[in-house]
Protein backbone atom coordinates (compact mmCIF):
# COMPACT_ATOMS: atom_id res chain seq x y z
CA UNK A 1 0.00 0.00 0.00
CA UNK A 2 1.34 3.58 -1.48
CA UNK A 3 0.10 6.71 1.07
CA UNK A 4 0.93 10.00 -0.81
CA UNK A 5 0.09 13.32 0.94
CA UNK A 6 -1.34 15.45 -2.33
CA UNK A 7 -2.22 18.34 -0.13
CA UNK A 8 -1.31 20.11 3.35
CA UNK A 9 -2.06 23.79 3.51
CA UNK A 10 -3.32 25.32 6.95
CA UNK A 11 -5.57 22.29 7.89
CA UNK A 12 -6.90 21.02 4.84
CA UNK A 13 -5.07 17.40 3.96
CA UNK A 14 -5.16 15.39 1.39
CA UNK A 15 -3.82 12.04 0.75
CA UNK A 16 -3.82 9.27 -1.89
CA UNK A 17 -4.24 5.95 -1.04
CA UNK A 18 -3.53 2.84 -3.49
CA UNK A 19 -3.74 -0.22 -2.77
CA UNK A 20 -2.15 -2.78 -5.56
CA UNK A 21 -4.42 -5.25 -7.54
CA UNK A 22 -1.90 -7.76 -6.30
CA UNK A 23 -3.10 -7.15 -3.20
CA UNK A 24 -6.87 -7.38 -3.92
CA UNK A 25 -6.56 -10.80 -5.66
CA UNK A 26 -4.73 -11.92 -2.63
CA UNK A 27 -7.29 -11.06 -0.66
CA UNK A 28 -9.68 -12.63 -2.66
CA UNK A 29 -7.71 -15.77 -2.88
CA UNK A 30 -7.94 -16.03 0.80
CA UNK A 31 -11.47 -15.42 1.29
CA UNK A 32 -12.39 -18.07 -1.65
CA UNK A 33 -10.12 -19.91 0.34
CA UNK A 34 -12.79 -19.43 3.51
CA UNK A 35 -15.94 -20.22 1.57
CA UNK A 36 -14.94 -23.20 -0.82
CA UNK A 37 -16.02 -25.49 1.98
CA UNK A 38 -19.42 -23.69 2.36
CA UNK A 39 -20.92 -22.68 -0.76
CA UNK A 40 -23.54 -24.27 -2.68
CA UNK A 41 -23.40 -24.54 -6.54
CA UNK A 42 -25.23 -27.12 -8.24
CA UNK A 43 -24.16 -29.66 -10.38
CA UNK A 44 -20.78 -29.62 -7.53
CA UNK A 45 -20.21 -31.62 -4.49
CA UNK A 46 -19.36 -29.22 -1.19
CA UNK A 47 -15.76 -28.51 -1.32
CA UNK A 48 -15.50 -29.94 -4.73
CA UNK A 49 -16.16 -26.26 -7.25
CA UNK A 50 -13.23 -25.74 -8.98
CA UNK A 51 -11.48 -22.18 -8.22
CA UNK A 52 -12.15 -21.25 -11.30
CA UNK A 53 -15.79 -21.22 -11.43
CA UNK A 54 -15.61 -20.18 -7.64
CA UNK A 55 -13.67 -16.90 -9.12
CA UNK A 56 -16.12 -16.51 -11.31
CA UNK A 57 -19.07 -17.10 -9.13
CA UNK A 58 -18.08 -14.62 -6.16
CA UNK A 59 -14.79 -13.20 -7.20
CA UNK A 60 -16.22 -9.52 -7.98
CA UNK A 61 -18.66 -9.78 -4.47
CA UNK A 62 -15.85 -10.65 -2.55
CA UNK A 63 -13.84 -7.85 -3.82
CA UNK A 64 -16.07 -5.51 -3.79
CA UNK A 65 -16.67 -5.96 0.06
CA UNK A 66 -13.15 -5.94 0.60
CA UNK A 67 -13.11 -2.31 -0.96
CA UNK A 68 -15.77 -1.58 0.85
CA UNK A 69 -13.53 -2.33 4.24
CA UNK A 70 -10.49 -1.12 3.11
CA UNK A 71 -12.07 2.32 2.45
CA UNK A 72 -13.44 2.44 5.67
CA UNK A 73 -10.47 1.02 7.86
CA UNK A 74 -7.50 2.31 6.29
CA UNK A 75 -8.07 6.27 6.12
CA UNK A 76 -8.56 5.95 10.12
CA UNK A 77 -5.40 3.21 10.58
CA UNK A 78 -3.21 6.03 7.65
CA UNK A 79 -4.31 8.90 10.23
CA UNK A 80 -3.09 6.99 13.52
CA UNK A 81 0.19 6.49 11.87
CA UNK A 82 0.42 9.96 10.57
CA UNK A 83 -0.62 11.40 14.15
CA UNK A 84 -3.60 13.34 12.74
CA UNK A 85 -6.95 13.54 13.90
CA UNK A 86 -9.71 14.51 11.79
CA UNK A 87 -12.29 17.41 12.62
CA UNK A 88 -14.69 15.84 11.12
CA UNK A 89 -15.84 12.79 9.23
CA UNK A 90 -12.67 12.76 5.90
CA UNK A 91 -14.20 12.84 2.72
CA UNK A 92 -13.17 9.66 0.22
CA UNK A 93 -13.39 9.71 -3.24
CA UNK A 94 -12.72 7.21 -5.68
CA UNK A 95 -12.74 6.86 -9.79
CA UNK A 96 -16.36 7.02 -11.11
CA UNK A 97 -14.98 5.39 -14.51
CA UNK A 98 -16.82 1.79 -14.93
CA UNK A 99 -14.23 0.38 -16.77
CA UNK A 100 -11.98 1.47 -14.51
CA UNK A 101 -14.01 -0.10 -11.45
CA UNK A 102 -14.67 -3.34 -13.12
CA UNK A 103 -11.06 -3.73 -13.41
CA UNK A 104 -10.90 -2.85 -9.60
CA UNK A 105 -13.77 -5.72 -9.01
CA UNK A 106 -11.66 -8.11 -11.12
CA UNK A 107 -8.57 -7.16 -9.07
CA UNK A 108 -6.93 -6.58 -12.34
CA UNK A 109 -6.10 -2.86 -11.17
CA UNK A 110 -5.01 -1.18 -7.86
CA UNK A 111 -7.81 0.77 -5.83
CA UNK A 112 -7.02 4.23 -5.75
CA UNK A 113 -9.07 6.39 -3.67
CA UNK A 114 -8.34 10.02 -2.05
CA UNK A 115 -9.07 11.01 1.72
CA UNK A 116 -9.91 14.67 2.20
CA UNK A 117 -10.20 16.33 5.80
CA UNK A 118 -9.12 18.97 8.18
CA UNK A 119 -7.21 17.89 11.31
CA UNK A 120 -8.14 18.85 14.38
CA UNK A 121 -5.48 21.94 15.33
CA UNK A 122 -2.48 21.24 17.69
CA UNK A 123 -1.66 23.83 20.68
CA UNK A 124 -0.54 23.60 24.09
CA UNK A 125 -2.95 24.04 26.81
CA UNK A 126 -1.35 27.17 28.41
CA UNK A 127 -1.32 28.29 32.42
CA UNK A 128 -4.98 29.13 33.97
CA UNK A 129 -2.59 30.64 36.37
CA UNK A 130 -3.92 34.25 35.74
CA UNK A 131 -7.43 33.56 35.08
CA UNK A 132 -10.28 34.70 38.19
CA UNK A 133 -13.77 35.74 38.11
CA UNK A 134 -16.07 37.15 40.36
CA UNK A 135 -19.13 35.02 41.58
CA UNK A 136 -22.65 36.98 42.59
CA UNK A 137 -24.29 35.27 45.17
CA UNK A 138 -28.18 36.33 45.47
CA UNK A 139 -28.98 36.19 49.83
CA UNK A 140 -32.64 35.72 49.41
CA UNK A 141 -34.47 36.98 52.02
CA UNK A 142 -37.41 36.14 53.49
CA UNK A 143 -39.34 38.75 51.96
CA UNK A 144 -38.64 37.36 48.54
CA UNK A 145 -39.74 33.77 49.40
CA UNK A 146 -42.84 35.22 51.24
CA UNK A 147 -43.47 36.79 47.89
CA UNK A 148 -43.14 33.38 45.86
CA UNK A 149 -45.21 31.78 48.26
CA UNK A 150 -47.73 34.34 48.18
CA UNK A 151 -48.23 34.31 44.14
CA UNK A 152 -48.66 29.84 44.62
CA UNK A 153 -51.16 30.69 46.90
CA UNK A 154 -52.65 33.30 45.17
CA UNK A 155 -52.51 30.83 42.04
CA UNK A 156 -54.34 28.37 44.20
CA UNK A 157 -57.11 30.43 45.84
CA UNK A 158 -60.63 29.48 45.03
CA UNK A 159 -63.25 31.29 44.21
CA UNK A 160 -67.64 31.82 44.65
CA UNK A 161 -69.86 32.92 41.85
CA UNK A 162 -71.33 36.12 42.66
CA UNK A 163 -74.29 38.00 41.70
CA UNK A 164 -73.86 41.54 40.62
CA UNK A 165 -70.68 43.35 37.85
CA UNK A 166 -67.76 41.68 37.37
CA UNK A 167 -64.11 43.74 39.41
CA UNK A 168 -60.49 44.03 38.96
CA UNK A 169 -59.69 40.76 40.58
CA UNK A 170 -62.56 38.88 40.13
CA UNK A 171 -62.71 35.65 37.70
CA UNK A 172 -64.81 36.08 34.97
CA UNK A 173 -66.03 32.80 32.67
CA UNK A 174 -66.68 33.41 28.89
CA UNK A 175 -67.10 32.39 25.50
CA UNK A 176 -65.44 34.65 22.80
CA UNK A 177 -65.07 34.81 19.25
CA UNK A 178 -62.27 37.06 17.48
CA UNK A 179 -62.75 38.61 14.17
CA UNK A 180 -60.74 40.66 12.04
CA UNK A 181 -61.99 42.46 9.27
CA UNK A 182 -65.23 40.57 10.01
CA UNK A 183 -63.50 37.32 9.76
CA UNK A 184 -62.82 34.81 12.40
CA UNK A 185 -59.38 33.87 12.90
CA UNK A 186 -57.23 30.65 14.24
CA UNK A 187 -57.00 30.61 17.10
CA UNK A 188 -59.47 33.32 18.44
CA UNK A 189 -62.36 31.25 19.32
CA UNK A 190 -62.35 29.57 22.95
CA UNK A 191 -65.50 28.16 25.52
CA UNK A 192 -65.54 28.24 28.99
CA UNK A 193 -62.45 30.84 29.10
CA UNK A 194 -61.64 31.73 32.70
CA UNK A 195 -60.07 35.32 33.32
CA UNK A 196 -58.96 36.58 36.62
CA UNK A 197 -59.30 40.61 35.80
CA UNK A 198 -56.56 42.91 36.44
CA UNK A 199 -54.17 39.32 35.50
CA UNK A 200 -52.84 41.43 32.65
CA UNK A 201 -53.02 37.65 30.81
CA UNK A 202 -54.58 38.98 27.44
CA UNK A 203 -53.82 42.00 25.26
CA UNK A 204 -53.59 45.57 26.45
CA UNK A 205 -57.43 46.72 26.34
CA UNK A 206 -59.14 43.53 26.29
CA UNK A 207 -59.60 42.58 30.47
CA UNK A 208 -60.56 46.27 30.57
CA UNK A 209 -63.71 45.96 28.65
CA UNK A 210 -64.86 43.29 31.02
CA UNK A 211 -65.28 44.98 33.77
CA UNK A 212 -68.88 45.87 34.96
CA UNK A 213 -70.39 43.24 32.95
CA UNK A 214 -72.46 40.32 34.77
CA UNK A 215 -73.40 36.78 33.89
CA UNK A 216 -75.28 37.03 30.70
CA UNK A 217 -73.87 39.87 29.51
CA UNK A 218 -73.10 40.09 25.96
CA UNK A 219 -70.62 42.57 24.58
CA UNK A 220 -68.44 43.09 21.52
CA UNK A 221 -65.27 44.64 22.43
CA UNK A 222 -62.63 46.13 19.92
CA UNK A 223 -59.04 45.99 20.71
CA UNK A 224 -55.50 46.01 18.70
CA UNK A 225 -53.34 43.35 18.27
CA UNK A 226 -49.85 44.78 19.31
CA UNK A 227 -46.99 45.86 16.41
CA UNK A 228 -44.23 42.79 18.36
CA UNK A 229 -47.27 40.09 18.44
CA UNK A 230 -46.19 36.60 17.47
CA UNK A 231 -48.89 35.46 15.26
CA UNK A 232 -47.49 37.73 12.32
CA UNK A 233 -51.19 37.88 10.64
CA UNK A 234 -52.64 39.65 13.73
CA UNK A 235 -49.42 41.72 14.77
CA UNK A 236 -51.16 45.33 14.83
CA UNK A 237 -54.12 44.25 13.70
CA UNK A 238 -57.77 46.15 14.76
CA UNK A 239 -59.84 43.10 15.89
CA UNK A 240 -63.45 42.62 17.47
CA UNK A 241 -64.56 40.29 19.88
CA UNK A 242 -67.96 38.71 20.41
CA UNK A 243 -68.20 38.00 24.35
CA UNK A 244 -71.19 36.08 26.24
CA UNK A 245 -70.41 36.32 30.30
CA UNK A 246 -71.24 32.81 31.42
CA UNK A 247 -69.91 33.73 35.42
CA UNK A 248 -68.47 35.95 37.39
CA UNK A 249 -67.03 34.56 40.48
CA UNK A 250 -65.03 36.45 43.43
CA UNK A 251 -61.52 35.56 45.03
CA UNK A 252 -61.61 34.32 48.15
CA UNK A 253 -58.88 35.68 50.74
CA UNK A 254 -55.46 33.92 50.45
CA UNK A 255 -53.78 32.35 53.44
CA UNK A 256 -50.72 30.67 54.15
CA UNK A 257 -51.39 27.96 56.01
CA UNK A 258 -51.22 24.20 56.02
CA UNK A 259 -54.31 23.83 54.50
CA UNK A 260 -52.79 25.51 51.48
CA UNK A 261 -49.70 23.43 51.57
CA UNK A 262 -52.19 20.21 52.12
CA UNK A 263 -54.05 22.05 48.48
CA UNK A 264 -50.38 21.40 47.01
CA UNK A 265 -49.30 17.74 47.93
CA UNK A 266 -47.15 18.91 50.96
CA UNK A 267 -47.29 18.56 54.85
CA UNK A 268 -46.75 22.08 55.83
CA UNK A 269 -46.89 25.85 55.03
CA UNK A 270 -43.02 25.45 56.60
CA UNK A 271 -42.56 22.50 53.72
CA UNK A 272 -43.85 25.13 51.29
CA UNK A 273 -41.35 28.21 51.81
CA UNK A 274 -38.38 25.96 52.33
CA UNK A 275 -39.32 24.60 48.96
CA UNK A 276 -39.79 27.73 47.22
CA UNK A 277 -36.41 29.30 48.63
CA UNK A 278 -34.79 26.07 47.40
CA UNK A 279 -36.19 26.92 43.90
CA UNK A 280 -35.48 30.56 44.09
CA UNK A 281 -31.88 29.25 45.43
CA UNK A 282 -31.45 26.77 42.19
CA UNK A 283 -32.63 29.63 39.97
CA UNK A 284 -30.45 32.37 41.24
CA UNK A 285 -27.78 29.54 41.25
CA UNK A 286 -28.21 28.99 37.29
CA UNK A 287 -27.88 32.62 36.35
CA UNK A 288 -24.80 32.94 38.66
CA UNK A 289 -23.83 30.08 37.03
CA UNK A 290 -23.40 31.13 32.98
CA UNK A 291 -22.23 34.50 34.59
CA UNK A 292 -19.23 32.70 35.43
CA UNK A 293 -18.79 30.42 32.57
CA UNK A 294 -19.02 33.22 30.39
CA UNK A 295 -16.13 35.05 31.93
CA UNK A 296 -14.10 31.88 31.96
CA UNK A 297 -14.86 31.32 28.09
CA UNK A 298 -14.53 35.01 27.38
CA UNK A 299 -10.67 34.62 29.18
CA UNK A 300 -10.22 31.90 27.25
CA UNK A 301 -11.08 33.43 24.09
CA UNK A 302 -8.55 36.26 24.39
CA UNK A 303 -5.69 33.33 26.02
CA UNK A 304 -6.44 31.07 22.64
CA UNK A 305 -6.01 31.82 18.81
CA UNK A 306 -5.39 29.81 16.16
CA UNK A 307 -7.14 28.53 13.45
CA UNK A 308 -10.04 26.31 13.68
CA UNK A 309 -11.63 23.91 11.35
CA UNK A 310 -13.73 25.63 8.60
CA UNK A 311 -15.87 21.95 8.33
CA UNK A 312 -16.92 22.35 12.25
CA UNK A 313 -17.12 25.93 11.95
CA UNK A 314 -19.94 25.36 8.93
CA UNK A 315 -21.80 23.00 10.63
CA UNK A 316 -21.72 25.38 14.02
CA UNK A 317 -23.07 28.22 11.74
CA UNK A 318 -25.79 26.07 9.97
CA UNK A 319 -26.78 25.33 13.56
CA UNK A 320 -26.99 28.84 14.66
CA UNK A 321 -28.49 30.19 11.34
CA UNK A 322 -31.36 27.67 11.32
CA UNK A 323 -32.07 28.61 15.08
CA UNK A 324 -32.11 32.12 14.07
CA UNK A 325 -34.90 31.77 11.14
CA UNK A 326 -36.70 29.92 12.94
CA UNK A 327 -37.00 32.50 15.88
CA UNK A 328 -37.50 35.22 12.66
CA UNK A 329 -40.54 33.46 11.52
CA UNK A 330 -42.46 32.44 14.70
CA UNK A 331 -41.74 36.23 15.49
CA UNK A 332 -43.43 37.09 11.89
CA UNK A 333 -40.12 39.32 11.84
CA UNK A 334 -37.27 40.21 9.24
CA UNK A 335 -33.62 41.42 9.49
CA UNK A 336 -34.83 44.71 8.98
CA UNK A 337 -37.31 44.83 11.54
CA UNK A 338 -33.80 44.11 13.92
CA UNK A 339 -32.39 47.12 12.43
CA UNK A 340 -29.66 44.57 10.72
CA UNK A 341 -29.29 42.02 7.03
CA UNK A 342 -28.88 39.27 6.79
CA UNK A 343 -25.32 39.80 5.33
CA UNK A 344 -24.60 41.94 8.45
CA UNK A 345 -26.14 38.91 10.91
CA UNK A 346 -24.37 36.39 8.72
CA UNK A 347 -21.09 37.74 9.41
CA UNK A 348 -22.13 38.29 13.51
CA UNK A 349 -23.41 34.65 13.35
CA UNK A 350 -20.37 33.27 11.56
CA UNK A 351 -18.00 34.68 14.09
CA UNK A 352 -19.65 33.58 16.96
CA UNK A 353 -19.54 29.98 15.21
CA UNK A 354 -15.65 30.75 15.36
CA UNK A 355 -15.74 31.27 18.88
CA UNK A 356 -17.80 28.15 19.79
CA UNK A 357 -15.27 25.96 17.75
CA UNK A 358 -12.32 27.75 19.43
CA UNK A 359 -13.75 27.60 22.65
CA UNK A 360 -14.85 23.51 22.16
CA UNK A 361 -11.76 22.41 21.24
CA UNK A 362 -9.98 24.45 24.18
CA UNK A 363 -12.58 22.74 27.30
CA UNK A 364 -11.82 19.59 25.39
CA UNK A 365 -8.11 19.48 25.49
CA UNK A 366 -8.27 20.48 28.82
CA UNK A 367 -10.50 18.37 30.07
CA UNK A 368 -8.41 15.46 28.32
CA UNK A 369 -5.46 16.64 29.64
CA UNK A 370 -6.67 16.96 33.53
CA UNK A 371 -8.42 13.94 33.11
CA UNK A 372 -12.24 14.72 32.73
CA UNK A 373 -14.94 12.18 31.92
CA UNK A 374 -18.25 11.57 31.24
CA UNK A 375 -19.35 8.50 33.34
CA UNK A 376 -21.60 6.04 31.93
CA UNK A 377 -24.29 6.62 34.72
CA UNK A 378 -24.02 10.56 33.81
CA UNK A 379 -25.03 9.30 30.33
CA UNK A 380 -27.70 7.43 31.49
CA UNK A 381 -29.45 10.04 33.46
CA UNK A 382 -28.86 12.51 30.90
CA UNK A 383 -30.88 9.82 28.42
CA UNK A 384 -33.49 10.02 31.31
CA UNK A 385 -34.21 12.96 30.84
CA UNK A 386 -34.35 13.17 27.43
CA UNK A 387 -37.26 10.76 27.73
CA UNK A 388 -39.00 12.70 30.13
CA UNK A 389 -39.21 15.78 27.94
CA UNK A 390 -40.57 13.62 25.52
CA UNK A 391 -44.01 11.17 27.26
CA UNK A 392 -45.26 8.76 24.96
CA UNK A 393 -42.46 8.81 22.49
CA UNK A 394 -39.90 6.94 24.63
CA UNK A 395 -39.42 4.45 22.49
CA UNK A 396 -39.02 6.60 19.03
CA UNK A 397 -36.14 8.41 21.59
CA UNK A 398 -34.04 5.57 22.33
CA UNK A 399 -34.09 4.05 19.08
CA UNK A 400 -33.14 7.68 17.58
CA UNK A 401 -30.11 7.18 20.47
CA UNK A 402 -29.64 3.43 19.69
CA UNK A 403 -29.06 3.68 15.72
CA UNK A 404 -28.11 7.53 15.10
CA UNK A 405 -24.29 7.92 14.86
CA UNK A 406 -23.26 10.47 16.93
CA UNK A 407 -26.37 11.36 18.64
CA UNK A 408 -24.63 10.14 22.21
CA UNK A 409 -22.41 12.96 21.38
CA UNK A 410 -25.56 15.40 21.64
CA UNK A 411 -25.58 13.73 25.19
CA UNK A 412 -22.29 13.97 26.42
CA UNK A 413 -20.67 16.89 24.78
CA UNK A 414 -23.08 19.50 27.42
CA UNK A 415 -21.88 16.69 30.46
CA UNK A 416 -18.38 17.07 29.76
CA UNK A 417 -18.07 20.93 28.99
CA UNK A 418 -19.58 21.36 32.79
CA UNK A 419 -17.29 19.20 34.54
CA UNK A 420 -14.57 20.88 32.50
CA UNK A 421 -15.64 24.29 33.72
CA UNK A 422 -15.68 23.12 37.24
CA UNK A 423 -12.57 21.64 36.90
CA UNK A 424 -11.29 25.23 35.94
CA UNK A 425 -13.34 26.53 39.12
CA UNK A 426 -11.28 24.38 41.54
CA UNK A 427 -8.24 25.97 39.97
CA UNK A 428 -8.54 30.05 39.17
CA UNK A 429 -9.27 32.72 41.46
CA UNK A 430 -12.82 32.61 42.65
CA UNK A 431 -14.19 35.97 44.22
CA UNK A 432 -17.85 35.94 45.81
CA UNK A 433 -19.81 38.59 45.63
CA UNK A 434 -22.93 38.85 47.26
CA UNK A 435 -25.16 41.50 44.98
CA UNK A 436 -29.43 41.95 45.30
CA UNK A 437 -31.02 39.72 42.86
CA UNK A 438 -32.22 43.41 40.44
CA UNK A 439 -28.25 43.22 40.18
CA UNK A 440 -27.74 39.67 39.35
CA UNK A 441 -30.38 39.75 36.68
CA UNK A 442 -29.39 43.07 35.09
CA UNK A 443 -29.07 43.54 31.48
CA UNK A 444 -25.78 43.55 31.22
CA UNK A 445 -25.29 40.64 33.16
CA UNK A 446 -27.59 38.93 30.63
CA UNK A 447 -25.51 39.77 27.67
CA UNK A 448 -23.17 37.15 25.85
CA UNK A 449 -19.81 37.52 26.95
CA UNK A 450 -18.58 38.61 23.44
CA UNK A 451 -16.31 41.47 23.10
CA UNK A 452 -17.59 45.16 23.51
CA UNK A 453 -18.01 45.66 19.91
CA UNK A 454 -19.39 42.41 19.09
CA UNK A 455 -22.45 43.24 22.26
CA UNK A 456 -23.60 45.66 19.93
CA UNK A 457 -23.67 44.73 16.27
CA UNK A 458 -25.11 41.65 18.39
CA UNK A 459 -28.14 43.35 20.14
CA UNK A 460 -30.34 43.05 16.82
CA UNK A 461 -29.99 38.89 16.93
CA UNK A 462 -30.84 38.73 20.94
CA UNK A 463 -34.46 39.77 19.83
CA UNK A 464 -34.99 38.27 16.59
CA UNK A 465 -33.79 34.89 18.60
CA UNK A 466 -36.67 35.81 21.47
CA UNK A 467 -39.45 33.58 22.17
CA UNK A 468 -42.63 34.71 23.82
CA UNK A 469 -44.99 32.38 25.91
CA UNK A 470 -47.89 32.66 23.17
CA UNK A 471 -45.73 31.50 20.46
CA UNK A 472 -44.46 28.20 22.35
CA UNK A 473 -48.29 27.49 23.05
CA UNK A 474 -48.55 26.32 18.99
CA UNK A 475 -52.14 26.47 17.98
CA UNK A 476 -52.89 28.48 21.12
CA UNK A 477 -50.53 31.73 19.54
CA UNK A 478 -53.59 33.68 18.13
CA UNK A 479 -55.61 33.49 20.96
CA UNK A 480 -55.53 37.44 22.65
CA UNK A 481 -53.20 37.02 24.73
CA UNK A 482 -50.38 39.74 25.23
CA UNK A 483 -46.85 39.38 24.02
CA UNK A 484 -44.79 37.73 26.90
CA UNK A 485 -41.29 39.09 27.78
CA UNK A 486 -38.65 37.40 25.57
CA UNK A 487 -36.19 34.80 26.70
CA UNK A 488 -32.72 35.74 25.55
CA UNK A 489 -31.42 32.73 23.20
CA UNK A 490 -28.30 31.03 25.37
CA UNK A 491 -26.38 29.71 22.16
CA UNK A 492 -23.54 32.37 22.92
CA UNK A 493 -23.06 30.52 26.68
CA UNK A 494 -22.10 27.35 25.14
CA UNK A 495 -18.78 26.30 23.34
CA UNK A 496 -19.98 23.40 22.09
Amino acid sequence: MQVIETLAEGLKREIKVIIPASELAAGMEARLGEVKDKVRINGFRPGKVPPAHLKKVYGKSIVADLVNELVRTKPTEILAERGEKSATQPDIAMTEDKDEAERILAAEADLEFTVSYEVIPAFEVQSVEGLKVTREVVEIPESEVEEQVLKIAESARSYATKDGKAENGDRVTMNYLGKVDGVAFDGGTAEDAELVLGSGRFIPGFEEQLVGLAAGDEKVITVTFPAEYPAANLAGKDATFDITVKEVAAPAAVEINDELAAQLGLESAERLRQIVREQLESQFGQVTRQKVKRQILDQLDEQYTFEVPQGLVAAEFENIWRQVNTDLAQSGKTFADEDTTEEEARAEYQKLAQRRVRLGLVLSEIGAKGGVDVTEEEMQRALYDQLRQFPGQQKEILDYFRNTPGASASLRAPIFEEKVIDKLLSEISVTDKVVTKEELLAEEGDAPAEKTEEKKKAAPKKKAAAKTEAAAEGEEAAAPKKKAAPKKKAAEDSAE
